[in-house]
């Protein structure tokens, strides 16, 4: 019989994102040889700074939610891509609201029905609030702006660039 002992159960949500501080883009420019990939990440991370600002907001990229709806490995699974905005509180201690775009990627369930989708779109917003609460609290966030701070400072003390010492 399965251990009954709800803290050894695997997830059965799982949730991935990169995420990036809005503050550390104020100031910065996109490079001239950018990539059309990295202009429209940047034209994003610019439209999420002037409407929401650069303080205590962060941006999630490349976001992926799966629910698990049963025990088997290739049956039951539904995925979401979502990109968007997370505010937290004025001590970055926890999430206030977000902006999510949510969209269905993959399914393994013959079953599924649009108010499904509908409904689980909506559960996505929710565990990924819970979810970045989580990554606050396990202090990757902290890391980040790190390095960040040491990224930047690199940059400033060989002349603004990074890379093969150009």
């Amino acid at each position: 019989m399965p251990d009954s002992n709800p803290n050894t159960c695997p997830p059965r949500v799982d949730i991935e994102f990169d995420c990036l501080p809005l503050r550390s883009t104020a100031g910065r420019t996109l490079p001239l040889d950018a990539s059309p990939g990295l202009e429209r990440l940047w034209s994003q991370l610019r439209q999420a700074a002037e409407k929401h600002g650069t303080h205590n907001s962060y941006f999630l990229n490349r976001g992926r939610c799966r629910f698990h709806l049963t025990n088997h490995p290739q049956l039951g699974q539904v995925t979401f891509a979502f990109s968007g905005v997370v505010l937290t509180d004025g001590q970055d201690q926890r999430t206030v609201s977000s902006e999510l775009h949510v969209e269905l990627e993959q399914e393994t369930c013959d079953w599924l029905e649009q108010p499904i989708v509908t409904w689980l779109a909506k559960t996505v917003i929710r565990a990924v609030e819970i979810e970045f609460d989580r990554y606050i609290h396990a202090g990757d966030l902290a890391r980040t702006q790190q390095r960040l701070a040491e990224l930047e400072q690199q940059a400033q003390s060989s002349g603004g660039y990074l890379g093969m010492y150009l």
